[in-house]
């Protein structure tokens, strides 16, 4: 059951801008990984569904952030149907996020309360998971859906929208400064706060101070 409700869930992305991206099959290192992000500031993380028994890791990892991260809202990314969503609900996740919009995986969330944020690349595809109740929508893949641009000019029709971008989202003032002054509510984030170097050598302290830079940008330009 998740720790969080879907208020606060919101609340969380609003408030910090940024959701980190990761996955990885060895529970040792996903939970260092979520640890050097929490020391950074970050206080929700996408832990996503790409490899056999994710979701055992995801469950050992559920329960180690409740103990030693306690303010950590953890939530299932890459979820494309609504037994998985299930399963990860069960498992403790906090938000279900896609890749794109699968109403079944809406309709598993809106009975547990849990937030879904589906992936969409179009207006109306945006307006179909609204009616769904997904409040807060992904455009993914961010940067080939049009970018701060397309953030900018759906938001001019619908000001009402909350809107994640995933992709082509990088931890730097430039980047970041496009996304929030097109309106963006958050960011997600994955590879470019967990280079390959610092995961191999378990360099934790090197993906601490890539969060706090970018949790610092973020603070500044929102």
């Amino acid at each position: 059951m998740a720790r969080f409700s879907k208020l606060e869930v919101l609340q969380t992305f609003k408030q910090t801008g940024m959701v980190p991206v990761f996955y990885n099959a060895d529970i040792e290192v996903a939970t260092q990984v979520v640890k050097a992000c929490y020391e950074g500031g970050v206080r929700a993380f996408e832990f996503t569904n790409r490899g056999d028994f994710a979701h055992e890791v995801f469950g050992e990892l559920s329960h180690w952030v409740a103990q030693e991260c306690p303010e950590m809202v953890l939530g299932a990314g890459s979820i494309v149907d609504a037994p998985t969503a299930a399963l990860y609900i069960q498992l403790g996740a906090n938000f279900i996020v896609g890749p794109m919009f699968n109403p079944e995986v809406a309709k598993v969330c809106n009975r547990r309360a849990v937030a879904y944020t589906p992936g969409c690349g179009t207006i109306t595809e945006i307006g179909f998971a609204q009616e769904a109740g997904c409040d807060l929508v992904k455009i993914f893949p961010a940067g080939e859906v049009g970018g701060p641009k397309f953030v900018k000019n759906l938001l001019a029709p619908m000001p009402w929208s909350m809107i994640m971008a995933t992709g082509a989202v990088e931890p730097t003032e430039e980047n970041l400064s496009a996304w929030f002054e097109a309106g963006v509510t958050v960011v997600g984030m994955g590879s470019k706060l967990f280079p390959k170097k610092a995961i191999t050598e378990g360099d934790w302290s090197a993906i601490t101070e890539k969060c706090r830079e970018a949790m610092d940008i973020i603070k500044n330009v929102k």
